[in-house]
């Protein structure tokens, strides 16, 4: 196998969620590595803020709207992204909206919560799925969490202000589940679709926290911004052109332990 397997130049991405947590550092990865990428979210602002940071070092980042709790709106974007450019290479489901914080929250949070985790990472995989089939290729990738893999080890958030909110595990374990749903339905179209499930990633946690979590991975360490990019260029490229309906923890070890 060449090196040119693993190469993305000129493929056609979009990532949804690029300026969050996990979305800058992909963003930043994936431009990197030659994607023509389209990076959405309701909040264009960051995005632009994001894509222009990568457009001054020369890679092409484009932004645009999506709304993923408005069916309206994936079906535009999908529709404009294929009418500019011809086909999608790649979509990476990254975003997520986190309206719960603890168990006992007001039923209208988890409804908040199904349209976009749920309904929207749905109907946005089926619309780009869709295209990917017609063009007889494509590697959908969902960003998932070991949340969906494992009930939540309280002991970590003993003594700081962090929860373990019920809807994040309910919709990363269907999201898992989906992706072998979806893998089966388009490959017979050479269309993968995979997941990741990363760990903790640091964000400034209380050190009590750091210190607990760290000792649960194999590694001794959080992730960073540059953890999650690799494993996400390799399943969209076509080094990994015969994997799918895998989900992959990038967690340092910590589901293996």
């Amino acid at each position: 196998m060449s090196t040119n397997e693993f190469s993305l130049n000129e493929k056609i991405v979009l990532l949804t969620g690029g300026a969050g947590l996990y979305g800058t550092g992909l963003t930043r990865y994936l431009a990197r590595h030659g994607v023509r990428l389209i990076i959405a979210s309701r909040d264009t602002d960051a995005l632009e803020k994001q894509a222009s940071e990568e457009r001054a070092k020369g890679y092409e980042v484009e932004v645009e709207y999506l709304d993923l709790a408005n069916p309206a709106s994936i079906d535009a974007l999908t529709e404009r992204v294929v009418t500019v450019h011809g086909r999608i290479d790649g979509l990476v489901n990254n975003a997520v909206l986190r309206p719960m914080q603890k168990l006992d929250d007001p039923a209208e949070a988890w409804v908040e919560s199904m349209k976009v985790n749920a309904t929207g990472l749905f109907l946005l995989s089926r619309a780009v799925g869709n295209e990917m089939q017609k063009q007889e290729g494509g590697s959908i990738v969902n960003i998932s969490s070991i949340q969906g893999m494992i009930g939540p080890n309280n002991f970590l958030y003993e003594g700081t202000d962090m929860t373990s909110p019920p809807d994040y595990y309910f919709h990363k374990g269907g999201m898992i589940n989906l992706t072998r749903y979806l893998a089966s339905i388009y490959g017979p179209n050479s269309v993968r679709v995979n997941c990741l499930s990363p760990g903790g990633f640091f964000n400034n946690q209380s050190s009590e926290f750091l210190e607990r979590y760290n000792k649960m991975t194999m590694l001794g360490r959080m992730a960073d911004d540059n953890d999650l990019g690799g494993a996400v260029v390799f399943l969209l490229s076509d080094a990994s052109s015969y994997i799918t309906g895998v989900n992959l923890p990038v967690d340092g070890g910590y589901t293996a332990k």
